[in-house]
C-alpha cells in the first residue's frame, strides 16, 4: 500500500485498539507485523488485502522457513493479521491458514561427568 493508504489503515487499526482499551503493547506489536504483511506482499490497495487467508499463510510460512522465528513470534503474527481481518477490516477469514509451523528449538542440556563435578566441588 503507499504510504498513505498503509497509514490510514494502521491509523483504524489504533482506533479500534484504543476503543477497546487494548494495550499500548500489544498496539504498537500489531501495527509493526500488519506493516510487515503489507511490506512482504508489496500491497498498494485494499483490493490486496482480498484473499487473506492464502496471503496470511505465505506470510507465516515466509517468518518460519527464511526468517526462523520462534513459535510464539509466528503465532503473535498470526494474531495480529486475524485482529486486522475480523475486528478492523470486517472480513471473516472462512478457509484454513496451514502455514509451515515454526519449530520449537530444543535446548540439549549440559550434563557434567562424575570427574567435572568432583573437580569443581
Amino acid at each position: 500500500m503507499s504510504s498513505s493508504k498503509e497509514k490510514k489503515l494502521l491509523d483504524e487499526v489504533r482506533d479500534y485498539m484504543r476503543l477497546k482499551h487494548y494495550s499500548i503493547h500489544t498496539e504498537r506489536t500489531y501495527c509493526d507485523w500488519i506493516k510487515q504483511f503489507i511490506l512482504f506482499h508489496q500491497m498498494s490497495s485494499r483490493d490486496d488485502l482480498k484473499n487473506g487467508e492464502k496471503k496470511i499463510e505465505a506470510f507465516l510460512t515466509h517468518l518460519a522457513v527464511k526468517k526462523n522465528v520462534a513459535p510464539a513470534t509466528q503465532n503473535q503474527a498470526m494474531n495480529a493479521l486475524v485482529f486486522l481481518y475480523k475486528r478492523v477490516l470486517k472480513t471473516p477469514l472462512k478457509e484454513e491458514i496451514n502455514a509451515v509451523r515454526a519449530r520449537k528449538k530444543t535446548n540439549i542440556p549440559v550434563v557434567m561427568t562424575r570427574d567435572e563435578r568432583s573437580a569443581m566441588l
